[in-house]
Protein backbone atom coordinates (compact mmCIF):
# COMPACT_ATOMS: atom_id res chain seq x y z
CA UNK A 1 0.00 0.00 0.00
CA UNK A 2 2.84 2.69 0.94
CA UNK A 3 4.57 1.73 -2.85
CA UNK A 4 1.09 2.95 -4.09
CA UNK A 5 0.65 5.54 -2.25
CA UNK A 6 4.07 7.00 -3.24
CA UNK A 7 3.43 5.86 -6.82
CA UNK A 8 -0.08 8.25 -6.59
CA UNK A 9 1.98 10.76 -4.86
CA UNK A 10 4.71 11.25 -7.43
CA UNK A 11 2.01 10.93 -10.60
CA UNK A 12 -0.25 13.87 -8.92
CA UNK A 13 2.72 16.14 -8.49
CA UNK A 14 3.50 15.31 -12.00
CA UNK A 15 0.08 16.13 -13.19
CA UNK A 16 0.31 19.37 -10.71
CA UNK A 17 3.43 20.30 -12.94
CA UNK A 18 2.63 19.72 -16.11
CA UNK A 19 -0.65 21.45 -15.70
CA UNK A 20 1.18 24.72 -14.15
CA UNK A 21 3.29 24.85 -16.65
CA UNK A 22 0.07 25.80 -19.52
CA UNK A 23 -0.69 28.45 -17.10
CA UNK A 24 -0.38 32.08 -18.34
CA UNK A 25 0.90 35.19 -15.84
CA UNK A 26 -2.91 36.28 -15.61
CA UNK A 27 -3.61 32.68 -14.13
CA UNK A 28 -1.00 32.91 -11.56
CA UNK A 29 -2.25 35.31 -10.46
CA UNK A 30 -6.10 34.54 -10.53
CA UNK A 31 -8.13 33.47 -7.35
CA UNK A 32 -8.37 30.04 -5.73
CA UNK A 33 -10.56 28.45 -3.39
CA UNK A 34 -7.91 29.17 -0.62
CA UNK A 35 -9.04 32.39 0.42
CA UNK A 36 -7.18 35.25 -0.27
CA UNK A 37 -4.36 32.68 -2.10
CA UNK A 38 -4.03 33.48 -6.08
CA UNK A 39 -2.64 30.23 -7.38
CA UNK A 40 1.29 31.43 -6.77
CA UNK A 41 0.55 31.24 -3.06
CA UNK A 42 -1.30 27.70 -3.25
CA UNK A 43 2.06 26.40 -5.00
CA UNK A 44 4.02 28.48 -2.92
CA UNK A 45 2.35 26.54 0.23
CA UNK A 46 2.42 22.99 -1.62
CA UNK A 47 6.18 23.49 -2.46
CA UNK A 48 7.12 24.44 1.19
CA UNK A 49 7.98 21.62 3.03
CA UNK A 50 10.98 21.17 -0.20
CA UNK A 51 12.30 24.32 0.38
CA UNK A 52 11.80 25.39 4.23
CA UNK A 53 14.77 23.83 6.51
CA UNK A 54 13.54 22.36 9.86
CA UNK A 55 15.09 25.70 11.07
CA UNK A 56 12.97 28.16 9.69
CA UNK A 57 10.10 26.33 9.98
CA UNK A 58 10.29 26.33 13.32
CA UNK A 59 11.64 29.83 13.50
CA UNK A 60 8.16 31.11 11.47
CA UNK A 61 5.90 29.05 13.60
CA UNK A 62 7.45 30.29 16.69
CA UNK A 63 6.90 33.84 15.41
CA UNK A 64 3.26 32.81 14.75
CA UNK A 65 2.91 32.06 18.35
CA UNK A 66 2.20 28.36 17.48
CA UNK A 67 -0.49 28.81 15.09
CA UNK A 68 0.10 26.62 12.04
CA UNK A 69 -2.54 28.45 9.79
CA UNK A 70 -1.30 31.48 10.72
CA UNK A 71 2.32 30.72 9.79
CA UNK A 72 1.01 28.76 6.86
CA UNK A 73 -0.45 32.15 5.30
CA UNK A 74 2.84 34.00 6.07
CA UNK A 75 4.49 31.99 4.65
CA UNK A 76 2.83 31.59 1.42
CA UNK A 77 2.14 35.17 1.03
CA UNK A 78 5.76 36.02 1.69
CA UNK A 79 7.42 33.30 -0.80
CA UNK A 80 4.70 33.97 -3.09
CA UNK A 81 6.51 37.49 -3.68
CA UNK A 82 9.80 36.65 -3.64
CA UNK A 83 10.40 33.68 -6.04
CA UNK A 84 9.01 33.69 -9.60
CA UNK A 85 6.52 31.49 -11.15
CA UNK A 86 9.49 29.87 -12.78
CA UNK A 87 11.61 29.06 -9.37
CA UNK A 88 8.05 28.07 -7.81
CA UNK A 89 7.30 25.34 -10.95
CA UNK A 90 10.87 24.42 -10.75
CA UNK A 91 10.63 23.50 -7.07
CA UNK A 92 6.82 21.30 -7.65
CA UNK A 93 9.42 19.44 -11.30
CA UNK A 94 11.96 18.79 -9.05
CA UNK A 95 10.15 17.03 -6.23
CA UNK A 96 7.69 14.62 -7.46
CA UNK A 97 9.09 12.05 -5.64
CA UNK A 98 9.57 14.09 -2.49
CA UNK A 99 9.20 11.54 0.86
CA UNK A 100 7.97 14.45 2.84
CA UNK A 101 4.74 13.72 4.76
CA UNK A 102 3.27 15.72 7.22
CA UNK A 103 2.87 15.16 10.89
CA UNK A 104 0.79 12.49 11.05
CA UNK A 105 -0.45 12.12 8.44
CA UNK A 106 1.50 9.59 6.81
CA UNK A 107 2.15 9.39 2.51
CA UNK A 108 -1.77 9.44 2.44
CA UNK A 109 -1.50 13.01 3.90
CA UNK A 110 0.69 14.00 1.82
CA UNK A 111 -1.30 12.56 -1.04
CA UNK A 112 -4.45 14.83 0.22
CA UNK A 113 -2.54 17.97 0.54
CA UNK A 114 -1.37 17.52 -3.03
CA UNK A 115 -4.24 16.47 -4.04
CA UNK A 116 -6.57 19.18 -2.73
CA UNK A 117 -4.61 22.21 -3.10
CA UNK A 118 -4.11 21.21 -7.09
CA UNK A 119 -7.91 21.40 -6.81
CA UNK A 120 -8.33 24.38 -5.17
CA UNK A 121 -6.72 25.89 -8.23
CA UNK A 122 -8.28 23.63 -11.17
CA UNK A 123 -11.86 24.43 -9.70
CA UNK A 124 -10.72 27.75 -9.37
CA UNK A 125 -9.55 28.34 -12.03
CA UNK A 126 -12.79 26.76 -14.37
CA UNK A 127 -10.39 24.14 -15.85
CA UNK A 128 -11.63 20.41 -16.57
CA UNK A 129 -8.97 18.82 -14.96
CA UNK A 130 -10.26 15.37 -13.35
CA UNK A 131 -7.99 13.90 -10.25
CA UNK A 132 -8.14 9.82 -11.13
CA UNK A 133 -10.60 7.99 -9.24
CA UNK A 134 -8.40 6.08 -7.90
CA UNK A 135 -6.23 8.52 -5.94
CA UNK A 136 -9.47 9.59 -4.35
CA UNK A 137 -10.30 6.59 -3.46
CA UNK A 138 -6.95 6.49 -1.51
CA UNK A 139 -7.48 10.16 0.16
CA UNK A 140 -11.11 8.87 0.97
CA UNK A 141 -9.56 6.24 2.61
CA UNK A 142 -7.53 7.53 5.02
CA UNK A 143 -10.05 10.22 5.68
CA UNK A 144 -10.73 9.89 9.67
CA UNK A 145 -13.54 11.61 11.68
CA UNK A 146 -10.72 13.83 12.92
CA UNK A 147 -9.33 14.77 9.80
CA UNK A 148 -12.93 15.53 8.82
CA UNK A 149 -13.55 17.92 11.57
CA UNK A 150 -10.67 19.65 11.75
CA UNK A 151 -12.13 21.57 8.77
CA UNK A 152 -14.88 22.47 10.65
CA UNK A 153 -17.70 22.15 7.44
CA UNK A 154 -21.50 21.94 8.37
CA UNK A 155 -22.11 18.47 7.41
CA UNK A 156 -25.27 18.12 9.52
CA UNK A 157 -28.17 16.54 8.14
CA UNK A 158 -26.69 15.90 5.14
CA UNK A 159 -25.12 13.02 3.10
CA UNK A 160 -22.36 13.50 0.50
CA UNK A 161 -22.69 10.97 -2.05
CA UNK A 162 -20.18 10.78 -5.07
CA UNK A 163 -21.35 10.09 -8.56
CA UNK A 164 -18.05 8.50 -9.93
CA UNK A 165 -16.81 6.62 -7.11
CA UNK A 166 -18.36 4.38 -3.99
CA UNK A 167 -17.93 6.91 -1.50
CA UNK A 168 -20.50 8.74 0.78
CA UNK A 169 -20.73 10.42 3.86
CA UNK A 170 -22.85 11.29 6.48
CA UNK A 171 -27.02 10.80 6.61
CA UNK A 172 -29.80 13.26 5.73
CA UNK A 173 -30.56 14.74 2.64
CA UNK A 174 -28.39 14.31 -0.68
CA UNK A 175 -26.02 16.09 -1.73
CA UNK A 176 -24.03 14.58 -4.95
CA UNK A 177 -21.29 15.45 -7.26
CA UNK A 178 -18.36 13.87 -8.78
CA UNK A 179 -15.83 12.79 -5.11
CA UNK A 180 -13.41 15.58 -6.39
CA UNK A 181 -15.61 18.11 -5.58
CA UNK A 182 -17.57 16.43 -2.69
CA UNK A 183 -13.70 16.48 -1.12
CA UNK A 184 -13.66 20.10 -1.23
CA UNK A 185 -16.76 20.44 0.27
CA UNK A 186 -15.55 18.68 3.15
CA UNK A 187 -12.32 20.25 3.61
CA UNK A 188 -14.68 23.86 3.85
CA UNK A 189 -14.32 25.01 -0.04
CA UNK A 190 -17.20 26.64 -1.33
CA UNK A 191 -18.25 25.75 -4.82
CA UNK A 192 -18.55 27.55 -8.24
CA UNK A 193 -22.61 27.41 -9.29
CA UNK A 194 -23.68 23.61 -11.30
CA UNK A 195 -20.89 21.70 -9.45
CA UNK A 196 -23.40 19.82 -7.13
CA UNK A 197 -26.71 18.54 -6.92
CA UNK A 198 -29.27 18.39 -4.20
CA UNK A 199 -31.19 20.59 -2.07
CA UNK A 200 -28.79 21.43 0.12
CA UNK A 201 -26.24 21.96 -1.98
CA UNK A 202 -26.24 25.56 -1.96
CA UNK A 203 -24.60 25.35 1.25
CA UNK A 204 -21.56 24.26 -0.36
CA UNK A 205 -21.65 26.83 -3.29
CA UNK A 206 -20.66 30.51 -3.77
CA UNK A 207 -24.04 32.73 -4.31
CA UNK A 208 -21.13 35.09 -6.78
Amino acid sequence: MTDDIMAAVTAERTDHADLLATLDPGQWDAPTLCAGWRVKEVVAHTTMPFRTSVGRFALDLIRARGNFDRMADRAARRDAARLTTAHLLRSVRDNVAHPWKPPGGGLAGALSHDVIHGLDITVGLGLDRRVPVGRLALVFDAMTPRSVGYFGTDLDGVRLEATDLDWSHGTGRPVRGLAQHLLLVVCGRRLPPGLLDGDRAERYTRTA
